[in-house]
Formats: structure tokens, C-alpha cells, sequence
């Protein structure tokens, strides 16, 4: 059975194979990257997947050469200007505020809010990563309990070049440990699959074209499993990663992020540091 999310035909692809559901984000032109319209498209098929009985595990992809490229932060579907029912949290709506009142509210709902939400769905999710994965990317990613990678996939997490210390979801530590995320941080460096496996925060690689195939074998594998077990199971890993500090973690974060992105509109042109997808995209190259 093939069937479209929601109203969003266009961002976002649900379909299900036997106790499997993909979910794939339908952006190629622009390398998967995440506006508002595909945060609640991906949010209605998570939540029609976790309703559905007959669904045991969710594999996230992303459509053509690349998972995802990150927020997006400069395609003609920009969309940070619009209002969308909030699910996340209590925030008031963004739109027409100002400074702060605005940013804090949209993020704290599309960015912080929702990968949070998705990490806690009670049945386990699998990131089918290829090309390329980066900042917003990796929150996608990293809010799903396993990550399979094909050997031409790249992690990175560039804001720093903006003056930002990280993604709003701020896993950084925990996937990577300290000294691995500062140096990621530091440099912005792409990692490669490889590389991201050795560090532990990649599960298996393999080659782009058997990706697919691993990945839907681990997912029928998983799917034997009993339901509930699998849902505690989920439950108790992410508690115990709670209790080394994750959550707080990002909430520490979450605000230094904000301080940096208003420092930029105070002494700046914009909140990011005058920075878009070309020149971070440029700027990679000449020091690649």
C-alpha cells in the first residue's frame, strides 16, 4: 500500500510495507531540506504509523541524492513567515512577533519540540542516511533509535561558522562523546559514514546501492519482536540517556543557541550571522 501524508503530497511520502512504514521526505530538487510544511507532513506520518496496529517499525528516508541538507534556510518553499497548527508545545504562534518572541517560539516548536516528540514515539525508527546529512539533518537522524548509512553518506554540523554553538537539538555530547563533538563543532568538517561508525553514532554502512536492502532486513528483523516489548524497551534506553543529562542538556543549550542567534541580529544583519545554504556550502569548499 502507497499512500501520500496528509496534505503535504508534495514533501513527504508515506507508505507501508508489511509491518513497516516508510516515510520519506520528498524535497530532492532542494536536498531534503526541512521547511515548516515538511515538519508537520513528517509529523503526521510518524503519528499515523505509531496509531496504525499493523506497523512494527519506521524507517525515515530521504528522496534522491541526499537525506537531508538541514532547516532550510534560503529555497523558494521557505515558509518561516507561516502559521501551523502547534503540537510540540504551548508557544504562541511566531508569526507577526518580533526578535526573540518570534525565534524562540518557532524553534522551541519545529526544531527542539519536534524532534523531541519523535524521539519518544514508542516504536523504533531507523534513519536511512544517504549523501549528504547536515545540521537540521542530523536532528532528523538523530531523533530516530538506529542510523544505517551507505559509505558515500556525510555528517556535519557547520553553524558554528555562524556563531551558533550546534543544532537546536543538541545531541552532539551524547552521540558522539566530548571530545569528538567539540572537534565536529570546531572544525565543521563533513564525517565521513565511516568514520560516524567508528564513534559509535552510526550503526551499520554499507554500500549506497545495498542500503535500501539492509535496511528493510534490519527493519523485518526488528518487526518479530513483540510490540510492547520493543516500546519499553525504546522507553528505557531514552530514560537512561535522560539520566546522563540529555534532556537538560538541551535545554542548557537551547538558550545559548538563542543568545547567539540574537547576538547576530543585534551587532549583524540577520540572525544568521549573514549566512545562507551557499555561502556555508562555499565556505566548506575552500577549506575542504
Amino acid at each position: 500500500m502507497s499512500e501520500t501524508s496528509g496534505a503535504a503530497v508534495e514533501v513527504v511520502r508515506y507508505e507501508t510495507r508489511g509491518p513497516v512504514a516508510v516515510v520519506t521526505m520528498n524535497r530532492p530538487e532542494y536536498r531534503n531540506a526541512q521547511n515548516s510544511a515538511m515538519t508537520y507532513a513528517l509529523d503526521d506520518a510518524f503519528y499515523r504509523a505509531a496509531a496504525d496496529d499493523e506497523v512494527k517499525v519506521i524507517v525515515l528516508a530521504g528522496a534522491g541524492k541526499h537525506f537531508s541538507a538541514g532547516h532550510d534556510i534560503g529555497t523558494p518553499g521557505r515558509d518561516v513567515d507561516s502559521s501551523f497548527d502547534r503540537r510540540a508545545g504551548l508557544w504562541w504562534d511566531h508569526v507577526g512577533k518580533a526578535g526573540v518572541d518570534s525565534r524562540y517560539a518557532r524553534e522551541s516548536e519545529v526544531y527542539l519540540g519536534m524532534c523531541r516528540r519523535w524521539r519518544e514515539l514508542p516504536k523504533p525508527t531507523i534513519a536511512m542516511v544517504q549523501g549528504a546529512c547536515v545540521a537540521g539533518g542530523l536532528m532528523l537522524a538523530w531523533a530516530c533509535d538506529l542510523i544505517v548509512a551507505s559509505d558515500d553518506a556525510f555528517f556535519a554540523d557547520p553553524v558554528v561558522r555562524m556563531g551558533i554553538p550546534g543544532v537546536e537539538y543538541f545531541a552532539h555530547p551524547w552521540v558522539l562523546g566530548p571530545r569528538f563533538a567539540k572537534e565536529f563543532l570546531f572544525t565543521g568538517d563533513r564525517m565521513p559514514a565511516a568514520r560516524a561508525a567508528e564513534l559509535g553514532m552510526v550503526n551499520r554502512v554499507v554500500a549506497r546501492d545495498d542500503l535500501e536492502a539492509e535496511v528493510m532486513g534490519l527493519a523485518a528483523r526488528i518487526a518479530q519482536m513483540p510490540r510492547l516489548g520493543l516500546a519499553l524497551t525504546k522507553k528505557a534506553v531514552n530514560q537512561a540517556e535522560d539520566l546522563m543529562g540529555l534532556r537538560d542538556g538541551m535545554d542548557a543549550v537551547f538558550g545559548l543557541h538563542h543568545a547567539a542567534h540574537a547576538h547576530n541580529a543585534e551587532v549583524g544583519t540577520d540572525s544568521l550571522g549573514g549566512q545562507d545554504a551557499r555561502s556555508m556550502r562555499d565556505a566548506a569548499r575552500r577549506e575542504a
